[in-house]
């Protein structure tokens, strides 16, 4: 993707916001969401992002996953200002380089786990016999080797958001952003899934930013970013959960 290429290399900052701000609404019912965040995540890291309900973490995974624009400040991904690309480049930028997982999976119900996957690879104008080759490597870097060709009817919970984590994987994007990756789950099954995710971070050295409720969850990050009111109110390490 052209507009990324000058960006700098993989070991400086992936991911930075500087006094970004967001309001939705006028005069009265004006709500502020995000008020001058100021956020750095490197290359490799794995950061989960907490806080109440309309603390602002979702508007900044929004931001950072171009699915949503600041009223000010600035973001750059790879060096590369944000804002100053159209809406084409962005939507370039989400296909190349951003993975996304969502907390209800959102896979089509009557196509197989196989085709799901290589839905994103569609996108991209991957051949045919390639897309197929991909997608069955992510579903078996994901523990469902087997299940191809079974349909999201077919699967448990765990099954469907393992199917979500390959299809977000099979672009092999730089950042896999995961908004509440566990929700749906019980905790057998959100272990399994944040152990996964442990290993794709650790092993594939690839950046995760995911948005949770649970501080057990939060503890498998290499790092924690409490939000309040539209504000960072912490940033801090914690080592990361032994998988």
């Amino acid at each position: 993707m052209s507009v990324l290429e000058d960006g700098p290399p993989s070991d400086q900052l992936l991911i930075s916001l500087r006094g970004v701000t967001r309001t939705y609404g006028a005069g009265a019912a004006q709500t502020w969401a995000l008020r001058g965040i100021d956020l750095d995540i490197s290359q490799g890291e794995f950061v989960a992002v907490m806080g109440p309900s309309g603390s602002g973490k979702s508007t900044c995974m929004n931001m950072i996953g171009c699915l949503d624009t600041p009223d000010s400040g600035t973001y750059r991904f790879r060096g590369v200002d944000v804002g100053g690309l159209d809406r084409n480049q962005r939507a370039l930028l989400r296909r190349h380089y951003l993975g996304f997982v969502f907390q209800g999976y959102n896979l089509l119900n009557r196509t197989t786990a196989q085709e799901n996957v290589e839905l994103p690879l569609i996108y991209q104008g991957v051949p045919a016999a390639e897309r197929r080759r991909r997608a069955s490597g992510a579903l078996h870097e994901v523990g469902l080797a087997g299940w191809e060709n079974h349909t999201p009817g077919e699967l448990s919970g765990g099954q469907m958001q393992r199917v979500a984590i390959a299809r977000a994987m099979v672009t092999r994007p730089a950042v896999l952003l995961a908004d509440e990756p566990t929700g749906n789950l019980d905790t057998a099954r959100s272990l399994e899934i944040m152990t996964l995710l442990c290993d794709l971070n650790s092993q594939q050295e690839i950046t995760i930013v995911m948005v949770t409720h649970e501080l057990e969850m939060a503890s498998y990050a290499k790092r924690i970013v409490h939000f309040v009111d539209g504000r960072v109110s912490r940033d801090v390490p914690t080592g990361g959960s032994e998988p």
